[in-house]
């Protein structure tokens, strides 16, 4: 007997914003099945900038997963923010090659400079601050992502003019 996939869903989406389309099309393409759970998030993730508690409940319940596990899932991984970037993203890596090298020295940097912890955005959202468990890209340490471009082998004080210069070019 063939199998029998799932070609919808009737549950509602947490707004009336069409990018859900794109939101279903991910889940569709894999039949509604829990094995769409990161594909899936990542489609939100890429369609909204963020993912809120409302799309981890949609998801849950359109591929019948606890929403305990799709909350996980989305909190686990660096990749997604559970909360909307600022206009600048400024991603530190702190694994063990770029702390050595200073990073940990930056984190305190962004503190005293800019308010900002790691998983922080300013309040007038010019500016978010994320940190990555590593990055692989060790070659380079220490690095900083910023605006997704990648940056490495500088000394600390060059990192801070870097991000000052960074920041303050609007």
């Amino acid at each position: 007997m063939p199998e029998i996939i799932v070609t919808t869903k009737k549950r509602a989406h947490p707004t009336d914003d069409k990018r859900w389309k794109a939101v279903d099309a991910a889940m569709r393409r894999h039949g509604y099945k829990p094995k769409a759970l990161i594909e899936t998030l990542h489609a939100v993730q890429n369609t909204f900038g963020y993912i809120e508690e409302g799309s981890l409940e949609y998801i849950a319940d359109c591929l019948s997963l606890p929403a305990s596990k799709v909350y996980g899932v989305a909190t686990f991984y660096n990749l997604f923010s559970m909360k909307p970037a600022g206009d600048h993203t400024l991603v530190i890596c702190t694994g063990t090659a770029c702390y050595v090298k200073g990073n940990d020295k930056i984190v305190d940097f962004m503190k005293d400079e800019y308010g900002l912890e790691p998983g922080e955005t300013t309040e007038d959202n010019k500016l978010s601050f994320m940190a990555a468990r590593c990055v692989g890209a060790c070659g380079l340490a220490p690095v900083l992502i910023m605006d997704g471009k990648v940056t490495g082998k500088m000394n600390v004080e060059e990192m801070k003019t870097t991000i000052r210069e960074w920041v303050n070019n609007e």
